[in-house]
């Protein structure tokens, strides 16, 4: 194993998708708000689809045909798309906003709030995610995730994967980079994490995409540790520790 996991000082998420069921939780948001409209929807394609509009919005950002703009608003781009795509124009303004904040309420997964709270008696613990600062303390209020601190896109006006993203953590926590982890489980996150500097561990989450999720459990050489879970992960670092 790699003798520098013993320098972390500090650890950064990913957060949907690696810390929090996104699918299930905006299914579940989208029938609790839309079903009642539309009986026969889909409440998991239509969570697919939204994510699905996430990084070609991102990209517009990047190349300048959008101004910058944080998550939630491209949320409510996307959305109102999906609406127009679905015919759904029975909801309200109220419906729509409510909507909208689906992803400030998103489940933990079963391992997360555990293996994190085991994490932050030896590291300091942060999101480092494209959604926006209000976003990520709603959601850890919603999940009870015991974050020490939240770093977002929106700090540096840099979606990830810009290297400014990764870099801005060094700078917000104020530990080199090369003793701080990027914890994600997609590995073009941590390809980008290790290009700047980052240790990187990677965890698998067969159920984000629902139950027909492929994994990728390849080893790569940019990934410095795999952990089955958060615990998993806590539990590796420890004995490293000893």
């Amino acid at each position: 194993m790699n003798e520098s996991l013993k320098n972390i000082k500090a650890m950064t998420f990913d957060v949907f998708g690696t810390v929090v069921d996104w699918r299930s939780s905006v299914s579940r948001e989208v029938s609790k708000i839309i079903k009642s409209h539309v009986p026969d929807l889909n409440t998991d394609d239509f969570a697919d689809e939204w994510r699905a509009g996430y990084g070609p919005s991102m990209n517009k950002v990047r190349t300048g045909q959008l101004p910058w703009m944080k998550i939630d608003d491209l949320h409510r781009i996307i959305l109102d798309d999906l609406l127009k795509e679905y015919k759904i124009d029975q909801l309200t303004e109220d419906e729509k906003v409510d909507l909208n904040h689906a992803w400030h309420r998103l489940d933990p997964w079963t391992d997360s709030v555990e293996g994190l709270t085991l994490l932050k008696q030896n590291y300091v613990i942060s999101t480092l995610s494209n959604g926006n600062v209000s976003l990520l303390v709603n959601m850890a209020k919603f999940g009870g995730l015991p974050w020490d601190t939240i770093l977002s896109a929106e700090l540096c006006h840099h979606y990830k994967p810009d290297n400014e993203a990764y870099l801005s953590t060094s700078q917000f926590l104020g530990f080199p980079i090369e003793e701080i982890m990027m914890v994600a489980a997609h590995k073009g996150d941590l390809s980008s994490a290790k290009k700047n500097g980052m240790l990187t561990a990677y965890i698998p989450r067969p159920e984000e995409f629902g139950p027909n999720t492929q994994i990728d459990d390849k080893t790569e050489d940019y990934i410095d540790i795999v952990a089955k879970d958060i615990i998993d992960l806590a539990t590796k670092l420890d004995k490293l520790r000893d």
